[in-house]
């Protein structure tokens, strides 16, 4: 065998002390993998097929009647209508943020970056309540606000800015890394061949990103739909008004409407395994066109 030869297989092979270092022993791999579904049967299959089988404990004429009574019907609206101001608003701002991190050199980068992680950092409930001593009427904007007749606390308003607060961040996370990797080379390609910013954006970047934007949507979608703690703290749990679903189930809990409380709580159920079923398609399409998600 020439030196070339056994140099190409040593790179190809690795050594026999490595290849065994690689392979765990088959009492090891079976006892993770059965610690690892013990824990999710445990902590996240066990309670999620809990909830459904205590919303149906009464039978589905008391299930269909808890989730179509008035003050259901109306939170289960606030939240869709919450929702759907929060996701395309945080798309547009986290992939503005995203372009401008990854595409841009300027002062305060990296305060940006922190900025968009600030939810993250901080407590549901003291967001809520920072807008209540912006919003409040005895907040600092609160005299201006009575004079003028706004009402941001205990409204649509402040929910809308709770929510916008604490998902912002979703999209933004999910991009900038993603258009770190690919880089700018078809861009500056597409310039260099005469394309406006615009046609470059929608033609070469955004298609480009098109399933980490869809990915970090429907991660933002789920959040909105199901805060609670800032949102708790800005509505003034004002039924049929100002409650939302997560707030929802808690009086109908605290009220001990159980089967009411699981019928409403089996919803957002429902949308947690929605959006892990459209998670793992949004996977496995960018992993067929050989996307990073």
């Amino acid at each position: 065998m020439s030196t070339a030869d056994w140099t190409l297989r040593s790179f190809a092979e690795p050594p026999p002390a490595l290849a065994a270092a690689r392979t765990e022993p088959a009492w090891v791999r079976v006892t993770l993998i059965g610690v690892a579904l013990c824990f999710l049967g445990t902590f996240l299959i066990l309670p999620l097929a809990a909830v459904f089988v205590h919303a149906l404990q009464e039978g589905w004429d008391v299930y269909v009647a808890s989730i179509t009574e008035p003050y259901a019907l109306a939170a289960i609206r606030l939240t869709l209508l919450v929702a759907a101001i929060c996701v395309p608003l945080n798309a547009a701002f986290g992939l503005a943020a995203a372009w401008a991190i990854t595409r841009f050199e300027f002062r305060s980068k990296g305060v940006l970056v922190s900025l968009i992680d600030l939810p993250f950092a901080v407590s549901p409930v003291i967001s809520g309540l920072i807008f209540v001593l912006l919003f409040g009427l005895q907040g600092l904007l609160g005299p201006w606000l009575r004079e003028h007749d706004v009402k941001i606390i205990f409204a649509v308003p402040g929910i809308v800015l709770a929510t916008l607060f604490v998902t912002f961040p979703f999209v933004a996370r999910e991009l900038i890394p993603l258009m770190e990797e690919q880089g700018a080379d078809e861009e500056t390609a597409a310039v260099s061949l005469g394309a406006s910013g615009w046609q470059t954006f929608w033609r070469v970047t955004l298609p480009n990103v098109r399933f980490g934007l869809l990915y970090g949507m429907v991660l933002l979608n789920a959040r909105a739909m199901g805060e609670f703690g800032a949102v708790s703290v800005v509505s003034g749990h004002i039924r049929g008004q100002t409650n939302t679903m997560p707030l929802h189930v808690e009086i109908l809990y605290n009220e001990y409407q159980t089967a009411a409380a699981f019928a409403v709580a089996s919803l957002l159920a429902g949308l947690a395994v929605v959006t892990l079923i459209l998670k793992r398609l949004i996977e496995w399409r960018a992993g067929r066109r050989g996307g990073v998600v």
